[in-house]
């Protein structure tokens, strides 16, 4: 059991309610740890120590700030074992995906915008009107309350603190209620590395108390969310009452267009590995392939008989590819999209069941479900149009790239998709008329800390990762000198005089 405390102005507290969460396990629906049960006080008491701590924060200089994050990292690095155990305990997720990717990957991001830091700045100064100097200061904004998602908890943690400290604001994160331990575990490790007391807080708690609460607060400058559209609605709606500046990343439902010249192989096994991801469970996950009709038998039967040979089961298993959804709660939803698929005439090719073979071991109770091939679904249905947050692929053949363009645009999301082909206008075309934030092209998934994160459409606002990231968190201040020392100026007799 790991029994944390949420960190405010360096320190472990309890909440106000003294009261607490579990945090269950979803490959056992065991409890594996617990967290205070935040309420608008403690988020109260931690934004007011992150607006304190802003004043010194904001003013020490970009090395400094640089020189602690890189002291994160390193201490990170040595940890990495027990904060992959951590995430694996609380989400699920096979420890191969949280060892050999989620971690080293959030410990990148860190390092990224540690040098990032160093390198923000305004525009040169220059003299754009006779009798004066302009130049442009770039400064952070205030306290950021940031709410992260529960699919890549320690991850999105990194994501929504790094960028917001780098720049000089200070922060109060909320984690997801069902995944808070590595977040709290990173908050640990900022004030070990030296970053001082306010500048990093995480309260705990349910998203209509201590999340409203950090949304709503006066003092909080700007509001940063990743999660579900409809939640990200609301969270613009309570924002927009003190007009704070808002970032969201929400849902997607990334197309997986597979052209006649692909090379087949590369995208069966691509779709395999680009829907699966994270059990699913990840917004930028292919759910939707478009495959040319000439090819469709042969892309349907290859990815049927890869998801048939996926290993569900002990997510600390090596072996294992594919660990539990979040909760049961999840998992029955996505079961019900598919329910509801075949009840409307599509066809499972493959899955659409609860693992069988998990029967009689310690993870018969978990929140598994088994990897689900749809096809004879229609472009308007629900599996096709909505976000399942599952190991769920649908596949609709297409005619023409015409035809294949005009459905992966419809969606009301637009964060990423990806394109299959060996002919470079095409793949250019692809890249030009599909609606989303990223587009790979013969591949889908990979992410860099140096290029941009975020979508189009109901799919959110503003960028993670990236340079472009610490627009978000930054702004720009235009400051005018006279240069002439004269005391009366010449547009003065706009207001007296002749």
């Amino acid at each position: 059991m790991t029994d944390l405390k949420m960190i405010i102005d360096g320190k472990e507290v309890d909440s106000a309610s003294r009261q607490r969460m579990e945090v269950i396990n979803p490959a056992t629906e065991k409890p594996v740890g617990s967290v205070p049960k935040g309420t608008a006080g403690d988020v109260d008491r931690a934004v007011k120590a992150a607006r304190a701590a802003f004043k010194k924060w904001s003013r020490i200089t970009p090395g400094e700030r640089s020189a602690l994050l890189l002291k994160l990292a390193d201490a990170l690095d040595k940890d990495v074992q027990r904060l992959a155990e951590m995430e694996t305990s609380q989400t699920g997720k096979p420890m191969k995906l949280s060892l050999n990717s989620d971690l080293p990957f959030a410990n990148d991001n860190i390092r990224f915008m540690a040098a990032q830091a160093r390198v923000l700045e305004g525009t040169a100064a220059g003299e754009y009107s006779p009798g004066y100097t302009s130049f442009v200061r770039r400064e952070p904004i205030g306290v950021v309350g940031s709410i992260a998602p529960w699919n890549y908890p320690l991850q999105m943690a990194a994501w929504k603190i790094l960028p917001a400290i780098a720049a000089g604001n200070t922060i109060v994160l909320k984690p997801a209620e069902i995944t808070p331990l590595t977040a709290l575990a990173f908050a640990e490790a900022c004030t070990e590395a030296g970053i001082p007391n306010g500048v990093v807080n995480v309260v705990t708690g349910r998203g209509r108390v201590a999340g409203e609460a950090l949304i709503g607060h006066p003092d909080v400058s700007m509001v940063s969310f990743t999660g579900s559209t409809p939640v990200g609605k609301r969270i613009a709606e309570i924002a927009a009452q003190t007009v704070k500046r808002v970032h969201l990343e929400l849902g997607g439902k990334a197309p997986f267009v597979v052209f006649d010249d692909a090379d087949l192989e590369a995208a069966i096994h691509g779709a395999v590995a680009g829907s699966l991801i994270n059990t699913g469970q990840d917004c930028t996950a292919a759910t939707r392939a478009y495959v040319h009709r000439s090819r469709f038998d042969e892309f349907v039967e290859g990815v049927a008989e890869l998801f048939a040979a996926i290993k569900l089961g002990d997510p600390t298993d090596p072996a294992t590819d594919l660990g539990p959804l979040s909760s049961l709660r999840q998992r029955d939803s996505v079961a019900g999209y598919v329910e509801r698929a075949r009840g409307y005439g599509a066809k499972i090719v493959v899955g659409g069941e609860i693992p069988g073979e998990l029967r009689g071991t310690d993870f018969e109770a978990g929140a598994y479900y088994r990897p689900t091939l749809v096809t004879g679904a229609s472009q308007d249905s629900e599996i096709v149009q909505q976000e399942l947050f599952g190991p769920v692929l649908v596949a609709l053949p297409f005619d023409s790239d015409d035809e294949a363009l005009r459905m992966a645009n419809d969606t009301p999301f637009g964060l990423a998709a990806s394109a299959w082909t060996k002919d470079l206008v095409r793949a250019h075309r692809a890249s030009r008329d599909i609606q989303a934030g990223c587009v790979w092209i013969n591949d889908h998934i990979p992410i860099i800390s140096e290029m941009p994160h975020g979508g189009y459409k109901q799919s959110g606002y503003g960028k993670d990762m990236s340079a472009y990231s610490l627009e978000e968190y930054t702004q720009v201040k235009h400051v005018m000198h006279d240069i002439t020392g004269v005391a009366r100026k010449d547009w003065h007799r706009t207001i007296f005089g002749a």
